[in-house]
């Protein structure tokens, strides 16, 4: 169910914010495939605090810092088709995805509401789903439906 309903919001262009496992269904939705553990992200009650690359130029340049609290042990293994990588930690696990084309598609496979300097992660999501509200009242032209 979760695939269909991801399909279908990518199929409206709906903004869509996945973060954790739903990076990784986000990933399997669009025929990737997930590595089943990887090692050194997961540390049992806790969160293990690691370096974070971000593209230049990506959605998420500007927005995040350069660190990251991982609590996964699985994650990307094959990119699905279109997702682009825009975050990677120090050891090259894909960390962030983006899906180029469509209004507002990111994954992130850590939980940005652990830090309060991940919060703007949602203030972005937030602006995108107000813009595509906007978008969505703007008068048609030339009378059309």
């Amino acid at each position: 169910m979760e695939v269909a309903l991801l399909q279908e919001a990518l199929e409206r262009d709906l903004p869509v914010l996945a973060i954790c496992r739903g990076m990784q269904m986000l990933n399997v939705a669009l025929g990737g495939t997930l590595a089943q553990h990887i090692e050194g992200h997961l540390c049992p009650g806790q969160a293990v605090a690691h370096g974070l690359s971000i593209a230049p130029g990506s959605r998420l340049d500007g927005i995040l810092g350069t660190a990251v609290n991982s609590r996964h042990h699985q994650g990307v293994e094959r990119l699905g088709d279109g997702l682009v990588v825009v975050g990677r930690a120090p050891d090259d696990v894909v960390e962030a995805v983006e899906l180029p084309g469509k209004h507002f598609v990111v994954g992130v496979q850590w939980h940005p509401e652990d830090r309060a300097e991940d919060w703007k992660l949602f203030a972005a999501f937030r602006e995108a789903m107000a813009d595509r509200e906007s978008r969505r009242r703007l008068p048609l032209r030339n009378g059309g439906p």
